[in-house]
């Protein structure tokens, strides 16, 4: 213990190692803010493999949409496909999440409410899941995005989409009992879908590949425009909206507007017209 103490003390381990990119370090913070220990080894596969060999059955269990069609397809033709794998359950661990909420003994009405409103379903989640522990939740949300975009992970992209419409779902949380949960959130897939839409370099020819997610996120008829519009139009029409989550959500909806051309177009309710933010403006500064 001491030789190798003093080895490293010498350098002597550094002439074996390559540069690391600084870059790449401030993006890999940004996307595991909340990845600890213990959240990996809570969700990770026995054997801590991710591997897409074993999903094509996932396919089967959830609504086929353009985009987890392309999905699936590039996991049926991946280089790390392999055919001779038996079909063993080797899935990450990931918290169950229902589409729809089902409650007995309510009314129609009542149970129409928790279903467009998303937040007694996140609280009850929180409690039976996380211990009341908000960033615990945070963590599997980053766990899902690295496992689907690194290790080309289907089951994490639909877990990974399950969280977001889960708390873009959410009326009443973000203004009153979560803010500081949704500001972090905002937070967090901001710099996931930052990392995801920017260009790949190649080497040092400067050459540019296409960005790392598929080209079927960039439809405006994606259910991510859909949650988001939903969500950037609920923020616009409550009155009082915490600082720190008005501006991450404002970045979020910028950068979704300037990368994949997207408009969320507000209302005006003086006269019933829309308008865009630009508008807005032109108006305040006459």
């Amino acid at each position: 213990e001491e030789r190798y103490s003093r080895a490293v003390k010498n350098m002597e381990f550094d002439r074996q190692l390559g540069p690391y990119t600084l870059m790449e370090y401030r993006n890999w913070r940004q996307l595991s803010s909340f990845l600890t220990k213990d959240i990996i080894e809570k969700f990770e596969p026995i054997g801590g493999e991710i591997t897409v060999a074993c999903e094509s059955r996932l396919v089967d269990d959830f609504p086929k949409s353009a985009m987890e069609r392309a999905l699936h397809e590039q996991s049926m033709t991946s280089k790390f496909r392999r055919s001779d794998v038996k079909s063993v359950q080797k899935g990450c661990y990931f918290t169950p999440i229902p589409r729809i909420v089902k409650h007995k003994g309510i009314s129609g009405q009542e149970l129409t409410s928790l279903n467009l409103d998303k937040t007694h379903l996140l609280e009850r989640l929180l409690a039976a899941e996380c211990g009341g522990n908000e960033d615990r939740l945070l963590g599997e949300l980053q766990f899902a995005f690295v496992a689907f975009l690194m290790g080309q992970s289907l089951e994490a992209f639909l877990q990974w989409k399950s969280l977001v419409s889960l708390l873009l779902g959410c009326s009443e949380a973000p203004f009153r009992t979560r803010t500081q949960l949704f500001t972090k959130f905002i937070k967090a897939i901001y710099y996931q879908l930052r990392y995801g839409f920017q260009k790949e370099h190649k080497g040092n020819s400067g050459m540019e590949s296409t960005p790392l997610l598929d080209d079927s996120w960039f439809s405006d008829d994606s259910f991510l425009y859909r949650l988001c519009k939903d969500f950037f139009s609920l923020v616009d029409d409550t009155p009082v909206v915490d600082g720190d989550l008005l501006t991450w959500t404002r970045k979020l909806k910028e950068l979704l507007e300037n990368t994949l051309g997207w408009s969320f177009q507000n209302r005006n309710y003086a006269d019933g017209l829309p308008y865009e933010e630009d508008d807005e403006s032109a108006a305040k500064a006459s």
